[in-house]
């Protein structure tokens, strides 16, 4: 299997000439050819950075998979993957995790989020730093945004224990912060495992 990323939140898996797509929203406007040639796309939540509801439906056939606000958006295309699910989707074997998104302030509500483990290999946590109950090789560690901070970040690689790390969600960051944190949460900061950071469009094998 291999792993593509693309800007802020969006991955692509590959294997078996298969792929699937996580989180192409609209802050990854690179992920528009991927998704028009992918046998599936995922959501871990019903954000407009995660999901840009124009571009799945140009997409009509194209199946989707996500937290019942996304079905909700897109309708009866979508299927519905909540926490303690299991369900083959292209392929690929995807569990659910988690239930919420990270707060961010009392006044804003906090909608479902599922995290997404594919494969027994790659996990997805959205926008959450839920670990979940099972082993991951390979954990894309969200770095920016308005509900994340460096300390329950590092505490959330420390819980799932990943033999790798790779940086996602950093679209609010400039080039020096997405460094900086790497630096302070990576293998020689907080955690004691590298961070690696691809730049979109950057491919590498997960298994």
């Amino acid at each position: 299997m291999r792993l593509t990323k693309y800007a802020h939140a969006c991955v692509a898996l590959h294997k078996d000439g298969r792929t699937i797509v996580l989180d192409p929203g609209t802050f990854t406007p690179e992920a528009r050819p991927v998704v028009a040639t992918a046998d599936a796309v995922l959501i871990t939540h019903e954000h407009f950075d995660h999901v840009d509801e124009e571009l799945l439906r140009a997409h009509p056939d194209l199946p989707v998979y996500g937290p019942a606000a996304v079905r909700a958006k897109l309708g009866e295309r979508v299927t519905v993957i909540a926490p303690g699910d299991e369900l083959d989707v292209a392929g690929f074997t995807v569990s659910g995790h988690g239930g919420r998104h990270a707060p961010i302030h009392a006044d804003i509500p906090r909608v479902d989020n599922v995290g997404l483990l594919v494969d027994g290999t790659v996990y997805h946590p959205g926008d959450s730093y839920h670990a979940p109950a099972a082993p991951v090789r390979v954990l894309l560690l969200p770095t920016s945004g308005p509900w994340t901070k460096l300390g329950e970040a590092a505490d959330f690689v420390r819980a799932v224990k990943p033999e790798r790390v790779l940086q996602i969600h950093e679209l609010m960051l400039s080039d020096l912060g997405q460094a900086s944190t790497a630096n302070i949460l990576g293998e020689h900061g907080l955690t004691g495992v590298p961070i690696e950071r691809l730049s979109p469009g950057e491919s590498t094998a997960v298994i």
